[in-house]
């Protein structure tokens, strides 16, 4: 699944281990997910997107159908 999640962690001059310490996972899933080699559970996008401040689909969007 796409998402914006480095992008947005880099704005916030975040390390993926502060992002992961913040919604409780490890860096590696941080890590896994930014590279989309991982999607998240429901619960930790919710988390990820309440962390900052936006809506789960702001965050995470599915790769088109072309």
């Amino acid at each position: 699944m796409k998402n914006d999640l480095r992008e947005r962690r880099d704005r916030a001059d975040m390390s993926q281990a502060d992002l992961a310490a913040a919604v409780d996972v490890t860096r590696q899933t941080i890590n896994a997910i930014e590279r989309e080699r991982y999607d998240p559970s429901l619960e930790l996008a919710f988390k990820l997107a309440d962390h900052f401040g936006c809506r789960v689909e702001d965050l995470f969007f599915p790769e088109s159908e072309d």
